[in-house]
C-alpha cells in the first residue's frame, strides 16, 4: 500500500480512538494528579515498533506458530495498542485500572484477555514474551518507580516497548541491549 493510502486508514483509527479517549478522559475514576486517563499512543508510531518486534521474534500472522509471542499493554486504555499487535500474530492481553477503558478493551479484545488490575499489584509481567507501555504516570517519582518494577519483575529474554520513559537508566544497564537506534525497544539479556 502507498503512503497516501496508508495515511487514510492512520487518519480514520485515529478518528476512533480519539472518540474513545475523550470519553475516557471525561469519565476516568484515575487520580489526574499523578496517573493519566486514557491517552492514545499515535498509532504510526505503534504501528513500526511493533512491525519490528515482530520481524525480530519471527512471529507471523499468516502463518502463526502453535505458540504465538505473548503480549502485555500496561495500562491498555481501550485496547487499541492489542487490535495492531494482534494483527502482526501477537497472543495479545492487558491491563487496566480504570474502568471506563477496561470496559471498552474487554468488549474490544475480549473478556478473558484483559484484566482490570493496578500494576502495583499485578503479578503476572514475567510471563510475557513483549511487555508495552506508554507512560502511565504524570508524575516522574511515580513513573520511575514503575519503569523500574517493569524493568525488574520482566523476564530474561523478554522485550520492552517503552514509550515516553523518564529515566535512561536502562541505556547503561547491562542486563538490557537496544533493539532499535530509532524506537524505544529493549531486549532484556540477563538477572
Amino acid at each position: 500500500m502507498d503512503d497516501a493510502r496508508q495515511e487514510i486508514f492512520f487518519n480514520i483509527i485515529n478518528r476512533f480512538v480519539g472518540l474513545h479517549s475523550r470519553d475516557a478522559a471525561r469519565k476516568t475514576k484515575n487520580d489526574t494528579d499523578c496517573e493519566y486517563p486514557f491517552v492514545a499512543m499515535d498509532p504510526r508510531q505503534v504501528f513500526a515498533q511493533i512491525e519490528f518486534v515482530a520481524r525480530h521474534l519471527g512471529a507471523d500472522p499468516d502463518a502463526p506458530r502453535a505458540a504465538q509471542p505473548r503480549f502485555l499493554d500496561i495500562g491498555c486504555g481501550i485496547g487499541n495498542i492489542l487490535l495492531i499487535a494482534e494483527q502482526f500474530g501477537f497472543d495479545v492481553h492487558g491491563i487496566e485500572k480504570d474502568e471506563y477503558p477496561f470496559g471498552v478493551a474487554q468488549r474490544l479484545i475480549g473478556e478473558e484477555r484483559i484484566s482490570q488490575a493496578d500494576i502495583w499489584s499485578y503479578q503476572g509481567l514475567a510471563d510475557f514474551d513483549v511487555l508495552y507501555y506508554f507512560r502511565p504516570f504524570s508524575g516522574r517519582e511515580q513513573q520511575l518507580r514503575f519503569e523500574k518494577l517493569v524493568e525488574e519483575k520482566m523476564r530474561t529474554g523478554a522485550i520492552l516497548i517503552a514509550n515516553h520513559k523518564n529515566s535512561e537508566a536502562i541505556s547503561a544497564d547491562r542486563r538490557f541491549a537496544r533493539l532499535s537506534p530509532a524506537l524505544p525497544i529493549w531486549q532484556k539479556n540477563g538477572r
